[in-house]
C-alpha cells in the first residue's frame, strides 16, 4: 500500500532508473516504472508492487499515453531517461547521434515534464528531480554532443525552476559523474566491450546505480519547502572529468 502517493521514473529497465525505482518503492512511493522494454519493466513492477508503462519519451503521443495513465495526483518526477551516443570528436561528429542524445535528454525531459506537470501540481508537494550528469558542467574532447546535451538538461531544470517558482513545486538535478552500470557505456560504444570496459579500468569503485538512486531519494524527500537545486556525485576516485585516480 503507498504511503507516500505516485512516482513517476522514467528510462527505468535497467541501470539508475531500475535502481531508484526500488528506492523509491522501498521510500513508500507507488512507483510508475516508465521504459520502452516492456519485459523489463513488467517485472519491475512485479518486483516493487509499482506499475508499467511503455512509452518512448521523444514520442508525444506516447508521453501523452503515459500522462493520461498516471492520472494524478503526482508526487514525485524523476527525468532518468537518456543516454551517450558515440564519443567522436566535433570534426568528425555524427548528426545523427547528436540529434538522438538532444532528443532524449532534452526534448523527451521537456515532454514528459510539460504532460505531468498538471498531476504534480495537484499533489500540492511535486517534485521534480531531473537526472543530468558532470558532462552538463565540463567539457572533454569526445563528450561534445553529450556534453551539449546534458549541459541543455541542466539549462531547462534552471529554467523550470525559474518559472514555477510561486507553485507548489520543487526542481532539482542531481549529476553523477563514473557511474558503472550495465548498458551506459556499452550503448555509446555500440555494444564494443572493450571500448566500454576501458572507461573504468582501473578504477576499483565507481560509484554504482544504487548509489545514485540513494541521492535521488534523498533528494526527493525533503521536507517540501527544501529545495535541493543540485546534486553533483561523484566517486572519491575521480576528482574531476580529467583527474581519475586508477590503478593499472
Amino acid at each position: 500500500m503507498s504511503t507516500r502517493g505516485q512516482a513517476v521514473v522514467t528510462g527505468a529497465s535497467s541501470g539508475i532508473g531500475a535502481a531508484t525505482a526500488r528506492r523509491l518503492a522501498a521510500e513508500g512511493y507507488e512507483v510508475v516504472c516508465v521504459a520502452r522494454r516492456q519485459e523489463r519493466i513488467e517485472a519491475l513492477a512485479e518486483e516493487i508492487g509499482g506499475r508499467a508503462v511503455v512509452c518512448d519519451v521523444t514520442d508525444a503521443a506516447a508521453v501523452q499515453a503515459l500522462a493520461d495513465a498516471v492520472g494524478g495526483p503526482l508526487e514525485v518526477l524523476v527525468n532518468n531517461a537518456g543516454g551517450a551516443f558515440g564519443a567522436s570528436p566535433v570534426a568528425a561528429a555524427d548528426s545523427d547521434e547528436w540529434r538522438r542524445m538532444y532528443d532524449v535528454n532534452v526534448i523527451g525531459l521537456m515532454q514528459v515534464t510539460r504532460a505531468l506537470l498538471p498531476a504534480l501540481l495537484r499533489s500540492g508537494t511535486g517534485v521534480i528531480v531531473n537526472v543530468g550528469s558532470t558532462a552538463g558542467r565540463v567539457a572533454y574532447e569526445g563528450g561534445g554532443g553529450y556534453t551539449a546535451a546534458k549541459h541543455g538538461t541542466k539549462v531547462v531544470t534552471e529554467t523550470l525552476r525559474l518559472e514555477l517558482y510561486d507553485q507548489p513545486i520543487r526542481v532539482c538535478e542531481v549529476a553523477p559523474g563514473m557511474v558503472r552500470t550495465d548498458e551506459f557505456a556499452l550503448v555509446r560504444f555500440d555494444g564494443d566491450r572493450a571500448r566500454a570496459d576501458a572507461v573504468y579500468a582501473g578504477v576499483a569503485e565507481p560509484l554504482v546505480a544504487e548509489d545514485v538512486a540513494d541521492a535521488i531519494a534523498w533528494v526527493a524527500t525533503r521536507p517540501p519547502h527544501v529545495n535541493i537545486d543540485e546534486l553533483v556525485i561523484r566517486p572519491r576516485a575521480q576528482a574531476a572529468q580529467h583527474k581519475v585516480h586508477r590503478v593499472l
